[in-house]
């Protein structure tokens, strides 16, 4: 029997924006190996989320007991972040952050992904991603190639 808490999702909170920070910080550093090491400070990403990601963005939060697993923020029809910690992959844990972001916007989502990253990009084909647009990386702050995907709903029956 399991007596782990249940998963929650939840609108995040300025108090939340240290752990945010940290699994912005290690899932970066773990999924993403080619980019340069961080060069912000914790209390600078922190600052970031608090000041920049939670106000402009529907900030939504996994978290089991006290524990944020992982986080998303839609700004508009943009998927502008999907992390989890690297224990919190692969346990259904970024589909209900990502249906989530979907239910949030039922006429669809857009996001960029770096074209290295393989993982992220499986993941979204699986939830009905399609490419719209190709980047040769000069749109981005680390210079890298990028694809945008686009989802949109199927028609309902």
């Amino acid at each position: 029997m399991d007596d782990a808490p249940p998963l929650r999702i939840r609108r995040a909170r300025p108090t939340d924006a240290p752990a945010i920070a940290t699994v912005h910080a290690v899932s970066r550093r773990v999924t993403m190996p080619y980019l340069p090491p961080q060069q912000h400070t914790h209390e600078e990403v922190t600052r970031w989320i608090r000041e920049i990601v939670l106000p402009r963005c529907h900030t939504l939060v996994a978290v089991r007991g006290p524990e944020i697993l992982g986080y998303a923020a839609v700004q508009g029809d943009l998927l502008d972040h999907l992390y989890l910690l690297p224990e919190a992959r692969r346990r259904g844990i970024g589909t209900r952050l990502l249906a989530e972001a979907q239910r949030l916007r039922p006429a669809g989502l857009t996001l960029h992904v770096f074209r290295l990253n393989t993982d992220a990009r499986a993941f979204y084909t699986h939830h009905g991603f399609t490419v719209i647009a190709t980047g040769d990386g000069s749109d981005n702050m680390e210079n890298l190639p990028d694809l945008t995907l686009r989802w949109a709903p199927g028609p309902r029956g």
